[in-house]
């Protein structure tokens, strides 16, 4: 229910560009919808989760059951068991679900936001500088991402504050055929003492470090990666010697402590609303509500921090889960046994 009501909350959020580009109603759902669904249910599972066990667990102490167990003799960690093993498949799903599952949904629906919610991307950068090794950088003056050309571009080899090569071409084109740059009116510097001084060339075809693919829209392309993928090009970017490399991290770690959130919520769950309250279950479900949606903001906010470098990605990403861990102790504490 909750993900319906963010369905259609976009929904009317798009509406407008959906009249303005017109993908169709069978774009729309199949395309669009369909992949959107699963993100958000993924999403909200730690809360939905959250709250169906504050519910269930509240009725059977509203009900004297949870008192009952724990008279006939079992201990309160034993009737944790069946939570742990249910919310641990849970997270072993989502793990695969947020790894390999909803990245390739995501890319569909990335691809058709770009073409009909999104203006049309032109990579508009002007002097573009880009560090493609330890002491390699390459500057391009402009570029243009529909045709794959760029003006005016230089690599340069660095060793310390001492420049050993310099390569200059006006014009560069990528060519799909042999998946090579080729440069023209090409002249290489050398300042090395075994160097050649200046050759020039008309044109040369050459392997960098770069593909047409880092001069497309970056929106959202972390969350369009599997796994493999994103480790893939985290290590591409780290042996470019890249220092942007935040936003990839903290995804690779959120990929791994996200499934835990689902354990550790569950736990704060059954703690919550095992005390039989004479207020009733409302009370316990309604705070239940209120600690998943301070777990969600703390969860984004911490995110957001890491991505902008101000804090380490790995402390960021296992943040939420500690504190919300440290409730639970305690809150374990205060739960008769």
């Amino acid at each position: 229910m909750l993900t319906l009501v963010i369905c259609m909350i976009d929904i009317v959020e798009k509406n407008d560009d959906f009249i303005k580009t017109k993908p169709g109603l069978y774009k729309i759902v199949f395309q669009y919808y369909a992949n959107f669904f699963p993100y958000i249910a993924n999403m909200l599972s730690p809360i939905t989760i959250f709250i169906g066990t504050v519910f269930m667990t509240s009725r059977l102490a509203a009900r004297t059951e949870i008192i009952a167990i724990l008279g006939s003799g079992i201990s309160f960690v034993r009737l944790l068991l069946p939570y742990i093993a249910g919310s641990g498949m849970i997270a072993l799903g989502t793990w695969y679900l947020i790894g390999y599952v909803i990245p390739d949904a995501n890319k569909k629906r990335i691809a058709f936001e770009l073409v009909y919610v999104k203006n049309p991307f032109h990579f508009d950068g002007r002097n573009t500088h880009i560090k493609i090794g330890k002491d390699s950088y390459f500057y391009v003056q402009t570029y243009n991402n529909e045709t794959h050309e760029g003006s005016n571009c230089t690599l340069e080899k660095v060793e310390g504050t001492r420049l050993l090569k310099k390569l200059k071409a006006d014009r560069m084109k990528w060519i799909k055929e042999i998946g090579k740059w080729r440069l023209e009116n090409v002249r290489m510097f050398d300042f090395t003492p075994a160097g050649k001084g200046l050759v020039t060339l008309e044109k040369i075809d050459t392997l960098l470090s770069i593909r047409p693919k880092d001069f497309e829209s970056q929106y959202m392309k972390y969350e369009t990666l599997t796994n493999t993928e994103l480790s893939t090009y985290l290590a591409e970017l780290r042996s470019r010697g890249a220092d942007n490399t935040e936003t990839y991290e903290v995804e690779q770690y959120l990929r791994i402590t996200y499934p835990f959130s689902v354990i550790i919520l569950t736990l704060i769950g059954v703690i919550l609303s095992a005390r039989k309250s004479r207020e009733g279950a409302g009370l316990q479900i309604a705070l239940g509500f209120v600690l998943a949606f301070v777990y969600i903001i703390f969860y984004i906010t911490s995110r957001t921090i890491a991505q902008a470098g101000s804090l380490d990605p790995l402390l960021a990403c296992w943040l939420p889960n500690i504190v919300f861990a440290g409730i639970g102790i305690v809150l374990y504490k205060s739960v008769p046994r």
